[in-house]
């Protein structure tokens, strides 16, 4: 769905997670991580268990420069992802923290 659907959704009244993540990950893949990362920072709002929110959540402030944000995101993403099972959220988060906390250290 494009991000013009999406955001006509919302101006209807229509809000929830799921919106929020497709309007946050259309406006990633479309290179606005400032925009992005507001509609991820909604999302998880609704949901804090969302940890495929809190992944993108992370990507997005990261891309915004925002790196000790992300790095706040992925660990929220990794205690959602812990508390419900998902191990592959949780290692790729994990992962992300890693390589965040070694450039950091560079």
């Amino acid at each position: 769905m494009s991000t013009d659907a999406l955001e006509k959704m919302l101006a209807k009244g229509i809000d929830n997670a799921l919106l929020r993540f497709g309007l946050g990950k259309a406006h990633l893949d479309a290179g606005n991580a400032a925009l992005a990362s507001e509609h991820l920072q909604r999302c998880v709002a609704f949901d804090p268990a969302y940890s495929a929110a809190w992944k993108l959540l992370g990507k997005a402030l990261q891309a915004s420069g925002n790196a000790t944000g992300a790095g706040q995101a992925w660990q929220q993403g990794i205690a959602a992802a812990q508390a419900k099972g998902d191990k592959q959220a949780e290692k790729e988060m994990t992962l992300f923290l890693r390589k965040l906390e070694k450039a950091a250290q560079a």
